[in-house]
């Protein structure tokens, strides 16, 4: 997600704050059989320091990112909107210690620069597999190195509460329609899985932190949503509450139609942060920031690619072992 930095004032969100104080958590799942660890979880164990962790910049434009505005210099038309509209209210955003369903990857670039990007636990028969945005996780498909490529839930200030979870050899999932497309022409399917190993002490990831159900085909509005995103070099995470409402693209580079939602300070770093709908017994994902432009160019909008069919049909790749699509050889 490419974010341009400005001042953000806050405005009045919804009178949905009862949502987050009201113990809406999923219900634990029943832990599985410890499994053996394998040597990646203790070797990322030590090489995820919190300063390494800490000092850590936003990879929203790929693992190759050599800091150049990526998705801006990709785009052959000016957008007439994406951001706020005029007198829209933008609901504020808040740091917290975040949630066990939600946490942020972290890798190393071919610099060997530390990045960041958000996901989420979603609920799998492996009980292994994160969701975020197809453009945080593309550099890792297929035979790609890893770089010490690993997710950790609820990551705050330096602390890994459940562990650190290395993700598989051949165990990222994108799909081969965003490959082919780019992320631009591509951008309404910017979603991807990462298929995790056991954690240094053996846990599945599902059974230490829990999950999050995937929705799709559930429409383009929701309210109240949970959108949270962990911004780069940031200690804690954001959360916000608001609606996602439908959105045509009105820029012919990313064409699609997507979930829009307005939260206020939502910079680099967020991209494949959850938006989280309640649901009996916990949270639904109905979307992850990413899609057009990469999830928006503002810190006050963000967007989804839509879940739907295709979703589905990645989802089953990675939960049952087939495999990964990549760049076109």
């Amino acid at each position: 997600m490419v974010r341009r930095t400005r001042n953000i004032r806050h405005a009045a969100v919804l009178a949905a704050t009862v949502l987050l104080s009201a113990g809406l958590t999923p219900a634990a799942f029943a832990a599985g059989a410890p499994s053996t660890p394998g040597p990646d979880a203790a070797e990322l164990s030590g090489f995820w320091t919190a300063a390494r962790m800490t000092a850590a910049r936003p990879g929203d434009t790929g693992p190759g990112d050599t800091g150049q505005d990526e998705s801006m210099a990709a785009r052959t038309t000016e957008p007439t909107v994406d951001g706020p509209r005029p007198g829209e209210v933008i609901p504020p955003s808040k740091s917290f210690d975040g949630i066990p369903q939600a946490g942020t990857f972290f890798w190393t670039d071919a610099s060997g620069t530390g990045r960041t990007c958000s996901g989420s636990v979603v609920r799998s028969p492996g009980h292994n597999l994160v969701l975020s945005a197809g453009h945080c996780l593309k550099g890792y498909s297929g035979s790609s190195p890893k770089r010490h490529l690993a997710f950790v839930p609820q990551y705050h200030d330096g602390l890994t509460p459940f562990g650190i979870f290395p993700v598989q050899d051949n165990g990222v999932y994108v799909s081969q329609q965003y490959y082919d497309k780019g992320e631009h022409a591509g951008a309404a399917y910017d979603f991807g899985f990462a298929v995790t190993e056991a954690n240094q002490d053996g846990q599945h990831l599902e059974d230490a932190a829990g999950g999050v159900e995937l929705l799709t085909g559930s429409g383009y509005a929701h309210a109240p949503v949970r959108m949270i995103g962990y911004p780069g070099g940031a200690q804690k995470p954001l959360e916000c509450l608001s609606k996602t409402t439908k959105w045509a693209s009105d820029d012919s580079a990313d064409p699609g139609t997507f979930e829009r939602i307005a939260c206020a300070g939502f910079v680099g770093g967020t991209s494949g942060g959850p938006m989280l709908v309640a649901r009996p017994g916990g949270w639904g994902v109905i979307g992850v920031i990413g899609g057009y432009h990469t999830g928006g160019n503002t810190p006050q909008v963000s967007y989804s690619a839509y879940f739907g069919p295709a979703t589905q049909a990645l989802y089953k790749a990675a939960t049952t072992g087939a495999p990964p699509a990549g760049p076109a050889s």
